[in-house]
């Protein structure tokens, strides 16, 4: 009897398809849009890194990103308000 309990690598679950995990509150999303839009401050940064985001990684790249920066998000205090 073989103890090998090594499991095979799944096939990639590709993250930009499909029915989204999430929940996305609509007036958030619209501030969200509108910091990144119209914010004087925070805009300019954000369309930045944006661009930068999406011209170097794949759809599946990014989706992976923003997957993983929600979870922190859900999972940590609003602490960094004032961070830049």
């Amino acid at each position: 009897m073989s103890n090998d309990h090594s499991i095979a690598s799944p096939t990639p679950l590709p993250l930009s398809g499909g029915e989204s995990v999430y929940c996305f509150n609509e007036q958030q999303l619209a501030e969200a849009r509108r910091l990144v839009e119209q914010d004087a401050a925070s805009g300019p940064r954000l369309r930045a890194e944006i661009e930068r985001l999406e011209s170097s990684l794949s759809r599946n790249e990014r989706a992976a990103i923003a997957f993983v920066i929600i979870d922190r998000l859900v999972k940590t205090p609003a602490s960094d308000e004032g961070r830049p």
